[in-house]
């Protein structure tokens, strides 16, 4: 004899209990989707509150490398340490590696920065903290912070904290236990003193020009020029 499908569904069909049926009809599914909507709600609500704080931090990373980075040309001796990392055509090749000024390329560096070349000014700070320049590590530190990258910042803010030989001529760098709040005095006390250097339109104009000369995408790897320096210099006057 065949058996057929629907018998077998009707054999394993059960019968609720009077209990189970009770508590069917008091189910009240209005109320399960509210309470569903209420944690949908809530899970989209911390992810939010999450993105925010991270944009918070990135914003904050921003603003406090802007400063260092104001800090950094608005002292009086930058555009003199900047000058004396000028390609000079002159100079043999050796003799210029021998005389890379390891400040200079920070206050390049910090001009790059403050006019949004944010590969170029890493590059220049890279290249002054692999050289032990503790001020050029906290800022990569604090650049990676403002681009989200948390392991790399994790990693620079590291090398900032170690302790090495001051360099030739590099200013003495405070420890980093408070060290952008020691940062921000000096460029408070600076500013007391004389304006802040702001980046006017005619220097800007010429890092435009040498990203648009440069054979690297636009990124600033070379040395600057020296109608660069003679601009850093004008604007440190004023």
């Amino acid at each position: 004899m065949t058996v057929r499908i629907d018998d077998l569904l009707d054999a394993a069909r059960i019968t609720p209990t009077h209990a189970a049926a009770s508590a069917a009809s008091r189910f009240d599914v209005g109320a399960a989707l509210r309470r569903l909507a209420a944690d949908v709600a809530a899970a989209r609500a911390a992810a939010t509150a999450a993105a925010d704080r991270g944009a918070s931090e990135a914003e904050q990373a921003r603003q406090r490398l802007r400063r260092i980075s104001q800090w950094v040309l608005d002292q009086p001796d930058a555009a003199d340490h900047f000058a004396r990392l000028v390609d000079d055509p002159a100079a043999s090749r050796q003799t210029a590696e021998e005389q890379l000024d390891i400040e200079g390329t920070v206050v390049f560096a910090a001009l790059l920065y403050l006019t949004e070349r944010l590969e170029s000014a890493q590059f220049w700070w890279q290249l002054a903290a692999g050289a032990g320049h503790r001020t050029a590590a906290y800022c990569l530190h604090l650049l990676h912070l403002r681009l989200g990258e948390e392991r790399e910042s994790r990693h620079w803010l590291n090398e900032a904290s170690q302790e090495r030989p001051a360099l030739a001529g590099a200013r003495v760098v405070p420890p980093v236990e408070g060290f952008y709040q020691v940062l921000e005095v000096f460029a408070r006390y600076t500013r007391r003193d004389r304006p802040a250097i702001r980046v006017p339109a005619s220097l800007e104009a010429e890092v435009e020009r040498l990203a648009a000369c440069s054979p690297h995408d636009g990124r600033i790897v070379v040395r600057p020029d020296r109608r660069l320096a003679e601009r850093l210099h004008d604007a440190a006057s004023h």
